[in-house]
């Protein structure tokens, strides 16, 4: 085992605070608490085996305790700023027990991540303030979690889709025909379709979209370019077609999106 997960899991009563880039470094794993991770500088994605969820600033990533997973991230990224909480601090039929999901970080909660930013490892009761104040930050985290950022992205280990879903991601910005990409990679428009409702729950189309959408809110927090140009560069024909399948997903439009996360 990591030595730094060995130190996660050594006394599962208390909280274990780890502000770091290590977590790029892991493979998939678990561990005994749940975990909240928030990227500073960056745009970043959580893993488990049959999903990728993208988050973006100024939101943070909820991951269940025993949830199989990890981070990675396709820009330079500062810090992350990961805070473990023991299973015991949640209520037991509270769902982010068990789910896990992407969630605006509020400007109180940011202030509550950064006063952390110097304290290190296991922090219990014995800890006083330290402890009670994360006592305190549950609950706030309570507070938020009602919300969840609606962009998940089906990922599988099957051999036939896998080198097609690098194929679109590859190819995001010209048009993407589920007939056409069939014939690519030799099987036919019927046989493709079902393979992606079986490994992945979701039509070709659906995570066409999917794929477009999370190009589109990398480059809208990565790059300077205008909506329009974002819009091209994600195989959208029109501004008002992207537009309005950003809207139906996310519920902001692109504009708004850029200035609340920027």
């Amino acid at each position: 085992m990591h030595p730094f997960l060995e130190k996660v899991k050594r006394d599962g009563e208390s909280f274990f605070v780890h502000h770091t880039k290590i977590e790029e470094l892991l493979p998939m794993h678990s561990h005994n608490k749940h975990q909240l991770s928030y990227v500073e500088g960056g745009v970043a994605f959580l893993n488990t085996r049959n999903k990728s969820y993208f988050f973006p600033a100024r939101h943070f990533i909820w991951i269940p305790a025993g949830r199989e997973h990890n981070v990675t991230s396709r820009t330079s990224v500062k810090m992350i700023r990961n805070i473990f909480f023991p299973k015991w601090v949640i209520p037991q039929d509270h769902k982010l027990q068990e789910r896990g999901g992407i969630f605006p970080v509020t400007n109180l909660l940011m202030e509550m991540i950064y006063h952390t930013a110097e304290w290190r490892g296991d922090i219990s009761k014995k800890d006083g303030a330290e402890f009670e104040f994360l006592i305190a930050m549950k609950n706030i985290v309570l507070n938020v979690a009602e919300n969840p950022l609606p962009i998940v992205l089906p990922t599988t280990e099957n051999e036939i889709l896998q080198p097609i879903l690098r194929y679109i991601h590859l190819n995001i910005d010209q048009d993407l025909y589920l007939d056409k990409i069939a014939e690519e990679f030799g099987q036919t428009p019927r046989t493709l379709s079902r393979l992606f409702q079986r490994n992945m729950e979701t039509s070709f189309l659906q995570y066409v979209k999917l794929t477009r959408i999370i190009k589109s809110m990398e480059m809208l927090l990565q790059t300077e370019l205008s909506i329009t140009e974002i819009a091209y560069s994600c195989g959208y024909n029109s501004i008002s077609a992207f537009s309005y399948a950003f809207h139906q997903l996310i519920h902001r439009s692109p504009n708004e999106f850029r200035k609340q996360n920027v």
